[in-house]
Parts: C-alpha cells; sequence; structure tokens
C-alpha cells in the first residue's frame, strides 16, 4: 500500500511549532528579565531564583562548583523534572521531558539578562524598590505571555502540577506548598554556607513577590489577547516567511545579473 505523505500539512506543522516556540522564547526573555530585576534590587528575589542565587553566592566564595545563577536555574529545573517522574511515574507524559529545553533557555536568559541589568546601579534604596517592582511587574507579564504560548510548562509549574494531581490538592494550593518548600530549603542553604540568613536572596520583597506577581498576572492577562493571535496567525507567519524569501531570492538575481 502506497503511503501518501501531505508536505504541506507537514511544512505547516513545521513553522507552527516554529513559532510558537519563538514567541515562547521571547517570553522567556521577558520573565528572565523580570528575575534578574528582582535579583539585581538585593531586597529579596523571586521564589524561582532563590536557590540558584544562594548557589551561586556560595559558587563564589568557593564553597560550591563556581557556576552563575542560570546554570544552578539550569540544574535546579532538571532536578524538579526528575521529581515529577518520580511522583506520577507511570503517569509522567514523555513530552513533559521538554520542560528540559525549556529550563535550558530560562536558565541561559537568565544569564544573559543579569549581564544586561548589570549597567545600572542600584546603590540607592529607591532605585532598589524600584527595580524589585519593576521586576515583579515584568514577571508578571512574562508569565502571561508564556501561559498563552500553549506549550509544555515551566519545571515550577510542572512539579505543581505533579503534586496536584497526586495529592487532589487544588493547583493554587500546592503552588503555595512548592513556592513555601523552595524558600524554606534557599534558608537552609544559606545557613549552610554562610552562617546566617542572606536578606539580599530571601527578604521582604521575597514574600511580595509570591503574592504581588500572582496579582499582576490576573490584572495583566486578559489585556494580551492580541499575543494569542500572533501565536495563532502562522499562515500570515509563513506568507512573510517565503515572501521574505522570493525577495531575497530576486534581489539576488537582479544584482548577478
Amino acid at each position: 500500500m502506497e503511503i501518501v505523505v501531505n508536505y504541506e500539512s507537514l511544512k505547516d506543522k513545521v513553522l507552527s511549532f516554529v513559532w510558537q516556540h519563538t514567541l515562547l522564547v521571547m517570553s522567556l526573555f521577558v520573565m528572565t528579565l523580570g528575575v534578574a530585576l528582582c535579583v539585581r534590587s538585593a531586597l529579596g528575589c523571586s521564589v524561582i531564583s532563590t536557590i540558584p542565587f544562594v548557589m551561586s553566592q556560595a559558587g563564589q566564595n568557593g564553597m560550591a562548583p563556581a557556576w552563575t545563577i542560570g546554570e544552578y536555574t539550569f540544574v535546579m529545573n532538571g532536578l524538579l523534572v526528575l521529581l515529577q517522574v518520580l511522583i506520577l511515574r507511570k503517569k509522567f507524559e514523555p513530552v513533559q521531558l521538554f520542560q528540559l529545553f525549556i529550563g535550558f533557555f530560562f536558565g541561559y536568559l537568565l544569564d544573559v539578562n543579569m549581564s544586561l541589568t548589570a549597567l545600572f546601579d542600584y546603590s540607592a534604596l529607591l532605585t532598589k524598590i524600584v527595580a524589585q517592582l519593576a521586576g515583579c511587574t515584568i514577571l508578571a507579564v512574562g508569565i502571561s505571555l508564556e501561559i498563552r504560548c500553549g506549550s509544555v510548562t515551566m519545571p515550577g509549574e510542572g512539579i505543581t502540577v505533579a503534586i496536584s494531581r497526586v495529592s487532589g490538592l487544588p493547583f493554587p494550593k500546592a503552588k503555595i506548598y512548592v513556592d513555601s518548600a523552595l524558600v524554606i530549603a534557599a534558608v537552609a542553604l544559606c545557613y549552610v554556607f554562610f552562617g546566617h540568613w542572606l536578606w539580599n536572596v530571601v527578604g521582604l520583597a521575597t514574600l511580595f513577590a509570591m503574592f504581588y506577581v500572582g496579582f499582576a498576572v490576573k490584572i495583566i492577562n486578559p489585556h494580551l489577547g492580541w499575543f494569542s493571535h500572533m501565536v495563532c496567525s502562522r499562515p500570515g507567519f509563513k506568507r512573510y516567511v517565503y515572501g521574505l524569501a522570493r525577495f531575497l531570492r530576486h534581489n539576488q538575481d537582479s544584482s548577478d545579473s
């Protein structure tokens, strides 16, 4: 029996996947910019970066591998995916391993944005407060964009989903437990490596971020319908790519003649 392959359909699927995940990487860039600003504020970073921040500080002092905060973030995300596998076992869907891909880009882009945000001065208290508030707001925008991309979740949300499925806890309550566990672990690591609480890592602003980011997502999300249209506007994207290719080829042919 002859197998007929619909190449047009396959081409559309490939373009759809590429476009969707191009927008996802853009969303991750926005998210990591927000995280970087929270770290730079030195008033307390966002929950997801507390453990990597402590470990990177320990690395700078020769007490742990000298990795960047982004590299430690990728390692932590990998451990969160492993925990999902252990919790869900046969219920774990292999497609969720794609979280490792997202975790890698998140860590890489976090290092990029840590470099970009190093250009500013955060010594004044007012500047610290502005950086923290801006960082939390930008993080909320990035989360809203990431959700609309419709890909697999971030590992931090993935572990929450896994716990919720197994325990029967509502997702918001499971999220509180996961965030609390990450913060407690970060504080414990502060005492293990430094013997005291690092308030620039886990501070009052960390508690503020736990509540404000979720609130900001609820406010911002309804205004991002245009981004959903961008995610779904794949045919237009395809025409743009093909049109650009024809334009470049035409110019090349003209210059050769």
